[in-house]
């Protein structure tokens, strides 16, 4: 009797390290095709990611804000680039309040709108872009900027645009 028990016993652990086994065999398997997944979906991503810096760096490259010689140009001058660009920005977007036809962009407005500027990106110490709508045309703008020696800023249109409506 004693040596049925024993064996039962001896046999009812075996399935349950056998059961244990298995069970942890799926369990690791399940956690490594994740873990693969998941390795692969990093990569994935750290591609994407390395994709859009290049091309961060490469819309950039034309900006103010990075370009370094045309900031130590202004602070050559004494001023202070992050008070500086959003004055001149400032003083552009004030020309859309000029009554009557805009002073810089060439082009009339329809109907009883007005031509006003949009976005301003500046590309470097001397020259901005800037596009423009009256909500039914719109076109870009290639200024000029000069900050005289009595503190004046002015502004010069060098080329404009008007896109055609189809």
């Amino acid at each position: 009797m004693k040596q049925r028990i024993f064996m039962y016993l001896f046999i009812f652990s075996m399935l349950l390290v056998l059961f244990q086994y298995v069970n942890s065999k799926r369990v690791f398997e399940d956690l490594n095709s994740r873990l693969e997944k998941n390795e692969s979906k990093i990569k994935i991503y750290k591609d994407s990611l390395r994709i859009i810096e290049d091309a961060f760096l490469d819309v950039s490259h034309f900006n103010l804000d990075r370009n370094e010689d045309a900031i130590s140009y202004f602070e050559r001058d004494g001023y202070k680039i992050d008070e500086l660009i959003p004055f001149i920005k400032d003083e552009l977007y004030k020309l859309n309040e000029v009554k009557g036809e805009h002073p810089i962009i060439p082009y009339a407005s329809s109907e009883g709108r007005k031509m006003m500027i949009n976005t301003i990106k500046m590309l470097n110490h001397k020259w901005i872009i800037a596009d423009f709508s009256d909500g039914e045309f719109w076109g870009e703008l290639f200024l000029t900027y000069e900050i005289t020696d009595d503190k004046q800023l002015l502004f010069r249109l060098v080329e404009s645009f008007l896109y055609p409506v189809f």
